[in-house]
């Protein structure tokens, strides 16, 4: 349960895992709770590992009400931020645009938004789901994280 709180692929939260022990030996000489603790870690990590663990990211469904006329450049701004757009939906003179995208990529939208529309448009935003980070991300955040990790030791 420790090493989960600070995963070894990059240092963040493991969910979704499900451990069983089968078998356990003790001799009075050499076990101790340090022991079982190291030999519980180094298993964890080594199976972690086996498993091909795969990050994951939080998804955000957001709605977007801008004016009509400026539909294709808040469009084109949710695409940069890899946005998946569901649909959209006339309100009077506005259009609100549904799409999901990547918590990682909503940083500055705020201003972005404002800009794009003249602080026109408004936007809300909710937790979806959890979402595979794709393997190039993965494999980048993984290889920053061990060089942290190799710096702190």
């Amino acid at each position: 349960m420790e090493k989960m709180q600070n995963g070894p692929l990059t240092g963040s939260y493991v969910r979704d895992v499900r451990v069983c022990v089968y078998d356990g030996k003790m001799h009075p000489v050499d076990s101790n709770d340090i022991a079982f603790k190291i030999a519980g870690l180094q298993a964890f990590r080594q199976a972690f590992y086996e498993a091909t663990p795969q990050l994951l990211e939080p998804l955000y469904e957001v709605e977007v009400l801008c004016p009509d006329e400026m539909v294709g450049a808040v469009m084109g701004d949710l695409q940069t931020r890899i946005a998946v757009v569901e649909g959209m939906e006339g309100v009077g003179q506005f259009q609100k645009i549904i799409a999901k995208v990547p918590l990682a990529q909503m940083h500055q939208y705020s201003s972005s938004l404002r800009g794009l529309t003249q602080g026109r448009a408004r936007f809300s935003m909710k937790f979806h789901s959890y979402t595979p980070v794709a393997y190039e991300i993965q494999k980048k955040l993984v290889e920053a994280h061990s060089k942290h990790e190799a710096t702190v030791e």
